[in-house]
């Protein structure tokens, strides 16, 4: 079939990692199917009326139409909508639009499917939907979202939890839980750990995610143990985190770094022996997934879809206390948990998350859609 991905959110050069997991899913069904990629984003920078970023990436078509941003959201919604038309009669005609997001920009989908009966499919990854940051969404929000989601032929969230909030909001009738992906080959177990025991945490560092309470977890821990490191970084603010372990004296054994690319992420992976995720709120974090495929076991709250993937051998679920961080890193530290070997990590989520496995999963889906 021929297949175009449209999506809220997607990567471009304002926002180099935004939607990333929309670019996994595509990569994943490109093994079954042709893919192609269309994408509006507006831009305040911009002189032209329209600028189109065609590039291929691993062997997929993606078309990023740039618009020239104003202060007018009415406006800038219409030439969003002008970009997505321009740009698909730049690509194939497709069998079945797989959208992604239920925002407003995802009305193109309906748009396309009132015009030219192509069928559409919504995966859903946002977490605005979730009980937690309902009082953030808006009215004209939800409608949009049950809008659309009425005229899809699936809703395909990537976790049970944001299915059940989901049905809870009466978005979408007819569901189906796709996860997340993971390049299994990519991330798989390495040998190159160091001999210092090593805990990881990656993140846009953004407040929700928490990694200054992770940071003086560890600042703590470090009176009883002597021999770990923390690594922390990602594509967010690292200098308050420089502040924050200059002012303890902590440069010996926690370690900042930057935004890395996939690979990079990949190594750091590898070369740890705990990852740790110690968010307020998460739907199906891909980091958890990847580091678990590296067979590196996890410290995660049990948030969001987090304890759907999480099995007993993979690591640790906690609540949102920073005494429980404490002690689930304690319990890591002196072998009282213990988690299966990095094999069987690393097989659990290759068959359960890896690019065949979710591509067959959407390929049923386009099946039953056509």
């Amino acid at each position: 079939m021929q297949i175009l991905f449209i999506s809220s959110w997607f990567p471009n050069k304002l926002e180099p990692t935004n939607g990333n997991f929309v670019q996994r899913h595509a990569e994943a069904v490109s093994l079954l199917h042709n893919v192609e990629i269309l994408h509006a984003v507006g831009d305040f920078t911009q002189k032209q009326s329209f600028a189109f970023d065609e590039k291929t990436i691993n062997g997929i078509k993606i078309l990023i139409v740039y618009y020239k941003k104003t202060g007018n959201p009415g406006i800038n919604f219409l030439r969003r909508m002008r970009a997505y038309k321009l740009g698909l009669l730049q690509l194939h005609k497709p069998d079945l639009i797989h959208a992604n997001i239920l925002d407003k920009s995802m009305l193109f989908a309906v748009y396309l499917k009132k015009k030219y009966h192509i069928p559409f499919v919504v995966t859903e990854h946002w977490s605005s939907f979730l009980k937690i940051n309902r009082k953030t969404l808006s009215y004209t929000t939800l409608c949009i979202a049950r809008f659309i989601a009425k005229r899809a032929s699936f809703i395909l969230p990537v976790s049970k939890n944001l299915m059940d909030n989901l049905r809870e909001l009466k978005i979408g009738k007819c569901f189906e839980v796709i996860g997340n992906v993971v390049d299994t080959e990519r991330f798989a177990p390495g040998s190159d750990k160091p001999e210092i025991f090593t805990f990881l945490h990656i993140s846009n560092l953004i407040p929700l995610k928490n990694p200054d309470a992770i940071i003086k977890t560890a600042i703590r821990l470090r009176s009883q143990f002597k021999n770990f490191e923390l690594r922390i970084g990602g594509d967010g603010n690292i200098q308050r985190l420089n502040n924050i372990i200059e002012e303890n004296d902590a440069r010996g054994f926690i370690k900042v770094f930057g935004e890395l690319k996939h690979d990079g992420v990949a190594q750091e992976m590898r070369s740890s022996h705990c990852f740790i995720l110690f968010s307020e709120y998460e739907n199906l974090p891909c980091v958890l997934l990847e580091s678990i495929s590296s067979g590196v076991p996890v410290i995660a709250t049990g948030v969001g879809g987090v304890p759907e993937i999480i099995k007993d051998n993979c690591g640790i679920i906690i609540g949102k206390s920073e005494e429980e961080l404490y002690t689930a890193m304690k319990d890591i530290l002196n072998g009282t948990y213990q988690s299966g070997s990095s094999n069987e990590l690393h097989q659990y989520i290759a068959e359960n998350f890896s690019m065949m496995k979710i591509a067959e999963k959407f390929d049923e889906i386009y099946k039953q859609v056509i």
